[in-house]
């Protein structure tokens, strides 16, 4: 698995979902197949079957969570600058052609949120911001088309 960059806050989440999800959701699973099993002939027992595919959609969860952050590095958010778009800049751009402005920031895949503005690195506009400066305006090909942005501003 490649390695994944993520914030110490991100990072944490990402232990606390594991945390609950076997401390949890396998406890219930396991009870659930329990009863199941109590019921009689498993061959023909739908509930069974539904317990025991939702625990190997369990265990698959876990197994994924637990590798992403075995190879996760943490980004030291005090190394972070201003000076170009990089990963973790909040970032203010505006469509040139429209004059819409919008602000994201630009964070690893695994904390993508769109609802919080926050872009994967690996979109094709937090691609085409990458290494650009304040003032200079950048082409970037999205699915409706090539657009033209103004990097407005570059925050922490």
């Amino acid at each position: 698995m490649a390695i994944t960059y993520m914030t110490k806050d991100g990072y944490d989440r990402k232990m606390e979902e594991i945390t609950y999800l076997e401390t949890v959701k396998r406890p219930e699973i396991s009870r659930a197949i329990a009863e199941a099993r109590d019921k009689g002939d498993l061959s023909e027992n739908a509930e069974y079957d539904a317990a025991k595919e939702a625990q190997g959609l369990l265990e698959m969860k876990i197994a994924q969570l637990k590798d992403l952050v075995a190879n996760a590095r943490i980004i030291d958010e005090s190394k972070l600058s201003t000076d170009e778009v990089q990963l973790l800049n909040r970032v203010t751009i505006r469509n040139v052609a429209t004059g819409a402005v919008a602000e994201y920031t630009i964070v690893a895949d695994s904390e993508a949120d769109m609802k919080a503005k926050k872009i994967a690195i690996s979109t094709p506009i937090a691609r085409g911001l990458l290494g650009h400066k304040k003032g200079e305006t950048v082409e970037i090909a999205i699915p409706a088309g090539k657009v033209k942005f103004e990097i407005v501003e570059i925050a922490i």
